[in-house]
């Protein structure tokens, strides 16, 4: 495997990284730019989003005619990467969740251009945000089958029943993607739709309060009597709510791991910054042997994780599924995270836990990189149940 960019590819990555130096950046230092939810304001977001989209800076994911980058995954790794040294670029290029999955996903799977036109091109086009409901309070998490939300045929359409929780970005979203159960097949039993937020029959209950900073549009818990959905926005076959959600999460999970290297990435320049003027006892921070090993051990760790994940992207770009590679890259991804915002904190002292830098910023949106889009545990079960099935073919090098 040759991981290497190809000039076109590493002219756009420079292009992002200047970019989200020259106008995102600033808007961490400005206290005016910060909505009550410690996200950008819709109103900066809209200002910095038309900059992007005017020098060709949009829509990584999506392909050229569609109005997007078409850079491939493995493009998008090295991307996402630059994007996410501040917390806030990756919305300023239409590649933030969950917009970005529902994005993929849904160039996919629908199959008309009308379909695309009235579903997905607005996602593109950044005049209106989407949210995916899958997440229930009394069962769908990291298991889609403990689905209780019904979804009932009546004629030509369906009539859905129950209740979502933790939807990201529901506030505002104006697309949605809903998982249901219609039968109680055990692997057949759950179908997808869309529906429009202007839609009756449904609400949003609250925004669920969080311990870290939010996405635009929050985490929200969904109530629905009665939504009707025409059977014409139902998502593929009745019953293939599993592939719908599966085909989803395997490049959005990726993804995550993208913008997690690049936070990471931002925590350690935080951390080398200071280190290396700070003074104590007659030398510089940098210069301590703890220090030193302090930092290694974190760049060690971001430098894995960009290698699994690249790893996993260029088989997503042969066509593999990569179900295995994309769980270590996520495993690994997100204790890398929380490891390099805690020792940027811990070599920063003070300042660290103050909200002068990022990084505490950081700290407290990293402890759910190990829960979002299936916790670690899951994942280690996956992974060993691949082993078990595959035995030392688990290890196997491509050929």
């Amino acid at each position: 495997m040759d991981f290497s960019l190809s000039p076109e590819i590493n002219d756009y990555r420079l292009r992002v990284r200047a970019f989200v130096e020259q106008h995102v950046m600033p808007l961490e230092k400005d206290p005016t730019a910060f909505d009550a939810h410690e996200n950008i304001q819709e109103s900066r977001v809209a200002e910095i989003r038309a900059l992007a989209k005017a020098q060709g800076l949009w829509a990584f994911q999506m392909p050229k005619e569609r109005g997007g980058a078409g850079l491939g995954v493995m493009g998008m790794a090295a991307v996402y990467e630059e994007a996410a040294r501040s917390p806030f670029g990756p919305v300023m290029f239409n590649a933030a969740p969950p917009d970005d999955g529902n994005m993929i996903v849904l160039n996919k799977i629908l199959a008309t251009e009308e379909l695309k036109q009235r579903w997905l091109q607005p996602i593109i086009d950044g005049t209106v945000r989407s949210a995916f409901a899958m997440t229930e309070p009394q069962g769908c998490g990291s298991d889609p089958s403990l689905t209780y939300t019904t979804a009932t045929k009546q004629g030509n359409k369906w009539i859905i029943n129950g209740r979502k929780w933790f939807i990201t970005g529901a506030e505002g979203a104006q697309h949605f993607i809903l998982l249901a159960r219609t039968s109680d097949d055990e692997r057949k039993g759950l179908t997808a739709f869309l529906f429009d937020a202007k839609q009756t029959g449904w609400r949003i209950e609250r925004r669920i309060p969080i311990m870290g900073p939010e996405e635009h549009g929050g985490h929200c818990e969904l109530v629905f009597e009665g939504l009707e959905i025409p059977d014409e926005n139902r998502l593929l076959g009745v019953g293939d709510g599993l592939k719908v959600t599966q085909i989803r999460l395997g490049t959005a999970r990726l993804t995550h791991c993208m913008r997690w290297l690049g936070l990471s990435k931002r925590c350690l320049e935080e951390a080398s910054a200071y280190v290396a003027h700070r003074m104590s006892f007659g030398q510089t921070l940098a210069a301590h042997e703890g220090v030193q090993w302090m930092l290694g051990d974190v760049a060690k760790d971001i430098q894995i994780g960009r290698l699994l994940t690249m790893q996993a992207a260029w088989k997503l770009d042969q066509g593999d599924f990569a179900r295995s590679d994309i769980s270590i890259a996520k495993i690994h991804a997100a204790d890398t995270l929380h490891k390099a915002a805690d020792t940027a904190i811990q070599l920063l002292g003070a300042r660290g836990y103050s909200k002068d830098t990022i990084v505490e910023w950081i700290y407290r949106y990293a402890r759910q990189a190990r829960l979002v889009d299936g916790a670690s545990e899951i994942h280690k079960m996956v992974l060993s149940r691949a082993y078990l099935s595959e035995g030392q073919d688990f290890f196997r090098w491509g050929v």
